[in-house]
């Protein structure tokens, strides 16, 4: 193996051999134009970026967690369009003219919106880790069926994992949030 180790470095130390050494490839990067949290942006970005780090490195919204790496958490979860979408396993390049929303975003004015509120006042969030995620799964169940029973809010829940609990206090904060957004004038 070191015969062949001493061949290459000879090889590349050779006259005329820095030719033969492929040069450096520039990362492709993308004009990315999209709206987050209600506010338009334009941010170039490299195309294998994943939109999870996009939206904590680049725009700063760190509400967003990296739990599995892998798409079986839903702790990355944010909405596109008010649909569901695992960051972690979605390129930014790919969200071009779409809006994002992250748990930072449901809030309004500075203040909880109601599933946000209904969270911290039934204890639906115990280490916190998995909530944002959680959160916006049930924000997008919320405004496609805002009475939800038991179990559509377990089968919308259920690409969430939490470690924590036995999911009990984050069903009851989401059918809590159903109600006091049925009570809101």
């Amino acid at each position: 193996m070191s015969s062949h180790l001493a061949e290459r470095v000879s090889l590349a130390d050779a006259p005329g051999a820095a030719a033969s050494v492929p040069k450096k490839r520039k990362r492709a990067r993308s004009i990315l134009g999209v709206v987050v949290n209600g506010r338009e942006r334009e941010d170039v970005v490299p195309d294998g970026m994943l939109l999870l780090d996009y939206l904590r490195e680049v725009v700063g919204l760190t509400g967003t967690k990296q739990g599995c790496d892998g798409g079986e958490c839903g702790a990355c979860t944010v909405l596109v369009d008010d649909k569901p979408r695992l960051s972690c396993s979605t390129l930014a390049a790919q969200m071009e003219g779409r809006r994002i929303e992250t748990v930072e975003g449901l809030a309004h004015g500075g203040r909880m919106n109601a599933l946000q509120q209904a969270f911290h006042e039934k204890l639906g969030a115990q280490c916190g880790y998995c909530t944002p995620g959680m959160i916006t799964t049930a924000e997008a169940l919320l405004r496609r069926n805002p009475d939800p029973t038991r179990d559509e809010i377990k089968a919308a829940l259920g690409g969430n994992l939490c470690r924590c609990t036995g999911y009990v206090k984050i069903i009851e904060s989401v059918q809590a949030a159903a109600a006091a957004r049925k009570e809101a004038p």
